[in-house]
């Protein structure tokens, strides 16, 4: 049984291990709140008669009202699952992250079910830190989480981040390393809470270029559909080389297929590149409790395959000046590709799905 959060950070890393284990023989079901049936249905592993819905809530507010009321969702998404799994009887529950598998691990525990979490974060995530005294084993996708806590990194094993099977095809794919004078293919994307300051500064600073770059660029670029006639019209008028677009179905291949990349830096996209391998300029969404994703462009940055710009220094002319001097210099991105390319895991699911074995003492 694989829990996970209603959103794809979470959901992707369950589906990619759960295909490996259904190629095992496993039987495998989601467990999850209602979020994530917008999933179901749509191209992906869990069909809805394979997800089991429970309650589950995410702390909105410190008000005692608010804290209560949180409370008493997950108390009751624990009785639920715990019902589900007294009828189904797994054989271990997996958790990826997120609120939503509270009250499943919550549940294994109660019923002595072999218990692992998997954290994709260079810090361990907030619901994954309730949990991690209480599974018997964490998978981390990098090393050093744990490190400054010796008895939960006792029960720590590096894995990575188990990686659909397009990502892998597009990690297949040699990087296109540019030249001076050719085209240069930029990719940007914010994700859910990244779009918008990616419409504020990107347009501006490419305005910013000079007019040889403007001619060589092919610019992708994800724009929420509320900032999309402003994007296109500085775009249109510098007549540069652009598809945007709110979401991509094929990023991968897009990743795939770019000299380099802007992006947040959250647990997903910062494993795909070192998968896919691709230099980037990571801009960390700001404000976060733990920093997670100032942590997780930190592991790029040290390998060399990224640059980190929190976003205080994020603005149009900085921005401009990294991209003319990364532009200008074919060697030193195709530098950062391979460097990125080594923090990559691409056997992280079967690590994933062997770790699970050994801690529920199932034999293959």
């Amino acid at each position: 049984m694989l829990a996970a959060g209603g959103t794809g950070g979470h959901l992707f890393p369950a589906e990619a291990l759960g295909a490996v284990l259904m190629k095992r023989g496993f039987r495998v079901r989601l467990i999850t709140d209602a979020r994530a049936l917008r999933y179901s249905g749509s191209g992906g592993l869990f069909s809805n008669d394979m997800i089991d819905v429970v309650p589950s809530e995410t702390v909105r507010g410190r008000t005692p009202w608010a804290l209560a009321y949180t409370g008493a969702t997950l108390m009751a998404g624990a009785v639920k699952a715990a019902a589900v799994m007294a009828r189904l009887k797994p054989a271990a529950v997996i958790g990826f992250g997120g609120y939503p598998t509270l009250p499943p691990l919550f549940a294994a525990r109660l019923l002595r079910i072999p218990a692992v979490i998997h954290d994709s974060n260079a810090v361990l995530g907030r619901a994954n830190r309730l949990l991690a005294e209480r599974v018997d084993a964490i998978a981390i996708s990098l090393p050093g989480v744990l490190e400054r806590d010796p008895a939960l990194a006792s029960k720590a094993v590096v894995t990575g981040t188990p990686m659909r099977s397009n990502i892998l095809a597009a990690a297949a794919v040699p990087y296109p390393t540019p030249n001076t004078t050719g085209p240069f293919r930029l990719l940007v994307v914010g994700g859910s809470q990244g779009a918008r300051i990616m419409a504020d500064i990107v347009p501006p600073a490419i305005e910013q270029l000079e007019a040889a770059l403007w001619n060589r660029l092919s610019l992708v670029q994800q724009v929420r559909e509320e900032d999309m006639v402003r994007v296109r019209a500085v775009y249109d008028k510098l007549k540069i080389n652009v598809e945007l677009a709110p979401f991509f179905s094929d990023l991968p291949a897009r990743l795939a297929a770019s000299h380099l990349v802007i992006s947040r830096s959250g647990a997903g996209t910062v494993a795909e590149l070192a998968a896919i391998g691709r230099p980037s300029i990571l801009v960390p969404l700001p404000g976060a409790i733990d920093q997670d994703q100032f942590a997780n462009a930190g592991v790029l940055v040290e390998a060399g395959g990224a640059l980190r710009l929190p976003q205080s220094d994020f603005t149009p002319s900085r921005l401009a000046s990294e991209i003319s001097a990364l532009a200008a210099e074919p060697d030193r991105l195709s530098a950062m590709a391979a460097n990125a390319r080594k923090v990559g895991r691409l056997d992280a699911a079967e690590r994933l799905a062997d770790l699970i074995a050994r801690t529920a003492n199932i034999q293959q």
